[in-house]
């Protein structure tokens, strides 16, 4: 059984919905059988490259809101992550264009290393608040989950992997996702959004059912 998860690392929800599936797959019996893929999407292609902005600001002009406003969101968001031991920070946190992150993590799958990517790299940017514009500070989060200094800066300031990081946008978009966390279970059950523990448990139990 395959999973696929299409998501964004600077995206709040997807964290959240990486720990409801995980919870999820604890409780399945088959989990063995289950093999998870990480893909990318973006959540905000148009955010330019190479620029490092505050979270809150970003979403403040995003939204047109009030920084009140953003505080109110961002804190709701806090409680609901708490609840999965996820500690959110915001106020420090930079807002980038996740694109090269996402090559980076297309070289992680390749050598095995795709989940540990996308969990290291989402703890940086929302837990730890990092700034993942930086070079420098990728490719000490590459080699922290087994990669390659030199191969991992060679990717970060060239433009391998970029095929691969819009076949993902294109194929999840072919498949109707309009945001992320999106979730699909052999091609056949779809998850859209963070959705409760119970909801990726059916899932998970109707796609094994529908295999057997």
């Amino acid at each position: 059984m395959q999973i696929e998860v299409w998501s964004d690392i600077v995206c709040p929800w997807c964290y959240i919905g990486k720990r409801r599936l995980e919870r999820a797959l604890a409780g399945f019996e088959h989990a063995e059988e289950v093999e998870v893929v990480w893909r990318s999407f973006q959540l905000d292609p148009g955010f330019p490259r190479g620029v490092s902005e505050p979270v809150l600001d970003s979403l403040a002009a995003k939204m047109n809101a009030t920084p009140e406003q953003v505080r109110a969101m961002t804190g709701q968001v806090r409680e609901v992550a708490a609840q999965e031991g996820l500690h959110y920070e915001f106020d420090g946190a930079v807002m980038v264009n996740t694109f090269d992150a996402h090559r980076l993590t297309h070289l992680a799958r390749e050598q095995g290393l795709g989940g540990q990517a996308h969990e290291r790299l989402m703890r940086a940017q929302l837990v730890e608040a990092r700034d993942l514009g930086e070079v420098d500070t990728m490719v000490e989060l590459a080699v922290e989950i087994g990669l390659d200094a030199a191969e991992a800066r060679s990717v970060l300031t060239g433009d391998a992997y970029t095929a691969e990081v819009e076949d993902d946008i294109r194929t999840a978009r072919a498949l109707g996702a309009t945001g992320v966390p999106f979730f699909v279970v052999d091609r056949a059950f779809g998850v859209s959004g963070a959705q409760p523990l119970e909801v990726f448990s059916s899932a998970l139990e109707k796609a094994h059912a529908q295999r057997a």
